[in-house]
C-alpha cells in the first residue's frame, strides 16, 4: 500500500517514552488535557482534533514531532518553552535537508505551508506527512477546516460525504462497495483502520459544533465503506481488531446522527448493528457503547422500560472496561428510564449511583467517545428527569448549570441545554425569562442544526403563546415563527 513508502523512512528502533510532556498533563485524564489543548488551540485559531489517543500517542513516543498547528498551540499553552523542553525531537532531525535549510523560517501558515510540506515529504517523520487526512495532524489552519466543514455541509453526494468525512482510503473503498464486479476492495491494512478511527472522530467533531441534520445521510459512505473493509478482510488480526471496533463506533455514531435528527428507525438499526459487531468480537466497551445509546433512543421514542433495560444491560458489560466515568453515564441513561415511567425512587437511586461514579473522577480507562461527558452533560441530563417528572424549578436549576458549566467547543450541546432551560422556565411559569434563553437558542440555531433542539424549541413557543404579555415574549414568539426549519 501507498503508506509502505513513508513507514520505510522511520528509523529502526523502538519509540522513547516523552516524559516531559506527562508531566505536563499532570493529574488531568488523556480525554481532560486533550479538551484543553482543543480550547488552546481555539484561542490562537487553531482548530485541531486532539482526542485522548493523540495523547497516549505522543506521550509514548510515537508522534516525535508535532505538526505545525499543534506546534502553534503547545507553544501558546506554555510560553517560554520550545519543542525540545516539551520533549519533542527538534523538526531537523525527524524531517529531512529541506526542512534542516529552513529551520530558522517562521511556522508556515496557509498556501505556504503545503509548499513546505511538499518538499519534505519524502523525509519527513511519517507520522507528521503520512496523509492529508492523517487522524493526529488535521487541516493545519482553521480557515482550511472551515472551508472542509462548509463543503461537507453545503455539499452532496457520496463523493463530498466521503472526501469530507474520511482519508483517501475510505473513499476508494466506498467506491469499490458501489462497483464491488469492476473493483473488488483490497484486504485492510493498518492505514485503512486508522482512516476509519479518523471518520468516526470527523462525526463527531462536527456534530459538536454544528449538530446532526447536515451530517446524517453524509456519514452514510464511510459506514459502508467500513463494511465493506470488514467483509474484504485484513492483513493482520491486530488490524481486524482495529476495523471491527472502528465500524462499530461508526456505526453508533452514524446512528447518533439519526437519533438526534428524529430518525429514530435508522438509529435504532445502526446500533444493532454496532451491538452484533461489539458481541461478535467480544468487545465489552462497544458493546456498553451500543447499549448506552440504544437506552438514550429508547427514552426519546416513548419506551421508558425499554430504556432502563438497556442502561441496566450496559452497566453489567461495562464493569471490566473499569471506567467510573462510563458507570456514571450509563446510571444517568437508568435514571432517565425510570423518570419516563415516572418512578421518582427509581431515577433518585440512579441520580445518586451516578453522582457518586462522577466524583470518583476520570481515569486512563474512560473511551475516547466519552470526551463529552463532564459535569455540563450530567448537570443536562439530570435536569431532563427532572423535567420529565414535572418538577420544573429543580430542572431548570440544573439546566441553567449545564449550559453554563458547558465547553464552548460543544455548541450542539449549549443549544440544548438553554433550550431545555427555556422549556422548563416556560412551564415553571416564569415566561419571559424563557423568552430570554429562547432567543440565546435562536442566536445559536444559526450554527447549529438539531431536530432535536428545534423541537425543543417548539414546545416552549406553543407553552409561552398564552403569555404574550410577559416581558419579550411576543419578540421570541416572533422571530421563532420566522426562523428557517430544517427540512
Amino acid at each position: 500500500m501507498a503508506s509502505s513508502t513513508v513507514t520505510s523512512s522511520r528509523p529502526n528502533r523502538p519509540p522513547r517514552p516523552n516524559l516531559a510532556f506527562r508531566r505536563l498533563r499532570g493529574q488531568r485524564s488523556p480525554a481532560e488535557f486533550a479538551a484543553a489543548i482543543r480550547r488552546a488551540g481555539l484561542e490562537i485559531g487553531e482548530q485541531v482534533s486532539c482526542d485522548a489517543r493523540y495523547i497516549g500517542r505522543v506521550e509514548a513516543g510515537e508522534i516525535r514531532c508535532p505538526n505545525y498547528a499543534y506546534e502553534r498551540v503547545f507553544l501558546h499553552m506554555f510560553p517560554g518553552r520550545t519543542l525540545t523542553d516539551l520533549g519533542f525531537a527538534p523538526r531537523s532531525s525527524v524531517r529531512g535537508r529541506q526542512a534542516r535549510e529552513t529551520e530558522g523560517a517562521p511556522l508556515p501558515r496557509s498556501a505556504n505551508r503545503a509548499n513546505a510540506t511538499s518538499e519534505t515529504s519524502r523525509e519527513c517523520d511519517p507520522y507528521e506527512t503520512r496523509n492529508p487526512y492523517d487522524p493526529y495532524h488535521p487541516h493545519d489552519t482553521y480557515e482550511e477546516s472551515d472551508v472542509l466543514r462548509r463543503a461537507f455541509m453545503t455539499g452532496g453526494g457520496a463523493t463530498v460525504a466521503a472526501a469530507s468525512l474520511g482519508p483517501v482510503g475510505l473513499a476508494r473503498d466506498a467506491a469499490a462497495a458501489q462497483h464491488p464486479v469492476r473493483r473488488p476492495v483490497h484486504r485492510a491494512g493498518a492505514s485503512d483502520a486508522g482512516a476509519l478511527e479518523e471518520a468516526v472522530r470527523r462525526i463527531r467533531l462536527l456534530d459538536d459544533r454544528h449538530g446532526a441534520d447536515g451530517l446524517y445521510r453524509r456519514a452514510a459512505a464511510p459506514l459502508r465503506a467500513a463494511y465493506a473493509l470488514l467483509d474484504a478482510g485484513a492483513t493482520r488480526q491486530t488490524t481486524a481488531d482495529r476495523l471491527y471496533s472502528g465500524a462499530g463506533e461508526l456505526a453508533i455514531s452514524v446512528g447518533w446522527l439519526a437519533h438526534d435528527s428524529g430518525r429514530f428507525d435508522d438509529a435504532r438499526s445502526h446500533y444493532a448493528e454496532a451491538l452484533a459487531t461489539a458481541r461478535m468480537t467480544g468487545d465489552p466497551g462497544l458493546e456498553a457503547h451500543a447499549f448506552c445509546n440504544t437506552a438514550f433512543l429508547a427514552r426519546d421514542a416513548g419506551r421508558p422500560r425499554e430504556a432502563v433495560r438497556a442502561a441496566q444491560a450496559a452497566q453489567r458489560v461495562a464493569r471490566p472496561v473499569g471506567s467510573a466515568r462510563l458507570m456514571s453515564l450509563l446510571a444517568l441513561r437508568e435514571a432517565g428510564g425510570w423518570a419516563g415511567l415516572a418512578d421518582r425512587v427509581g431515577c433518585e437511586q440512579a441520580l445518586a449511583r451516578a453522582q457518586a461514579f462522577f466524583e470518583r473522577g476520570p481515569s486512563d480507562a474512560d473511551p475516547e467517545w466519552m470526551s463529552f461527558y463532564g459535569e455540563a452533560e450530567l448537570e443536562g441530563l439530570e435536569a431532563q428527569c427532572w423535567s420529565t417528572l414535572g418538577d420544573w424549578p429543580r430542572a431548570a436549576r440544573h439546566a441553567r448549570r449545564a449550559a453554563e458549566l458547558q465547553d464552548p467547543h460543544f455548541t450542539r450541546n449549549i443549544a440544548l441545554y438553554t433550550a431545555e432551560l427555556a422549556d422548563d422556565l416556560a412551564r415553571g411559569g416564569r415566561p419571559d425569562e424563557a423568552a430570554v434563553a429562547g432567543m440565546r437558542v435562536l442566536d445559536l440555531l444559526e450554527e447549529v442544526q438539531s431536530s432535536r433542539v428545534q423541537i425543543m424549541l417548539a414546545a416552549t413557543a406553543r407553552v409561552l403563546r398564552p403569555h404574550r404579555r410577559a416581558t419579550g415574549v411576543t419578540a421570541f414568539l416572533e422571530r421563532h415563527a420566522s426562523a428557517p426549519r430544517m427540512a
